[in-house]
């Protein structure tokens, strides 16, 4: 059991981001066990097969990443400088770690970095816009739960495994007992996609904390397309018209055009009109999050639908 004790400090200092080099050091354990990912198949199927036929040697990488439950080194998992990064910007980052704290020095540390960009274009280029919609889903939802209701509203519903009482955000790990201040660190919470069902965190100095979590709707991610509405949806339908309704049920979590458009099966021309006509009625409010624009449902919008 992991405890975390904030203060004002803290709470100001608290911050969202995402990580692309996380995403890569998670998805080698979803490769290594993919039972216990059983989300991402179709995304392990795939990678697997570009591996075998490419050949890449993941060694320089794969002995840093220990099985579930083992601490990662530090230097592998740092904390997101900002809270949309490239990978590139995380590379350097990491090309800058101190040799000395690398088994293998100068040279296991360049294999390292060259070994991830290999591994980031044949493992994640083809689906990253996917998986980048996602995180920044989770951001924006999760910002307007915090702005709305404060520390207990947004940690209500981040994961089973993390509780908020008082000044203190607890955390349920396997293999994690301690007793922590933030002592006007502040804390930096990262959604994953391939981090689930599993939650992480780090404290340790240099890096400011992090509690890594399993992102909002990545059921859905290798979804390929939604089947017709359910019936409770038939009246609201009959009003705004099939599509208009299909979509506005879609956004129980803030989600760009093209990841709509992919969900529906409807053409993304198709979707950013019906999107136009629900914010001119005042159901979905949009929300630029890096380079991507994302739409979420209104208050109004939840009545309609009954949430």
């Amino acid at each position: 059991m992991l405890e975390l004790t904030f203060a004002a400090q803290d709470l100001s200092l608290t911050r969202f981001a995402f990580s692309p080099l996380w995403e890569v050091v998670a998805s080698i354990r979803v490769l290594r066990e993919p039972a216990g990912h059983a989300l991402h198949l179709p995304w392990v199927k795939a990678t697997r097969a570009r591996l075998s036929e490419t050949g890449l040697d993941l060694r320089p990488l794969t002995t840093h990443v220990r099985h579930p439950g083992r601490t990662l080194p530090g230097f592998l998992a740092p904390t997101p400088q900002t809270p949309t990064p490239e990978l590139a910007d995380e590379l350097e980052l990491l090309r800058g770690t101190d040799p000395a704290t690398v088994p293998g020095g100068d040279q296991a540390l360049e294999a390292l970095v060259s070994t991830i960009a290999s591994y980031w274009e044949l493992a994640f280029a083809p689906s990253w816009p996917r998986v980048r919609d996602l995180l920044e889903g989770d951001v924006l939802y999760r910002a307007r739960r915090l702005a709305a209701g404060g520390a207990p509203q947004l940690f209500a519903d981040l994961d089973p495994a993390i509780a908020w009482a008082g000044d203190t955000l607890t955390v349920r790990h396997a293999h994690v007992s301690e007793t922590r201040r933030l002592s006007g660190r502040g804390l930096v919470l990262v959604p994953s996609a391939f981090l689930w069902p599993h939650v992480a965190s780090k404290t340790e100095e240099p890096w400011q904390p992090v509690l890594r979590y399993p992102a909002r709707g990545v059921a859905t991610l290798w979804e390929r397309g939604r089947p017709d509405a359910p019936d409770a949806l038939d009246a609201l339908a009959a009003v705004l018209g099939h599509s208009r309704a299909l979509l506005l049920a879609e956004l129980d979590s803030p989600a760009s055009t093209g990841e709509l458009a992919r969900r529906t099966g409807l053409t993304p021309g198709g979707v950013s009109q019906h999107l136009s006509l629900l914010r001119a009625a005042g159901l979905v409010t949009s929300h630029r999050t890096g380079r991507v624009v994302l739409y979420a449902r209104t208050a109004l919008g939840d009545a309609l639908l009954g949430t």
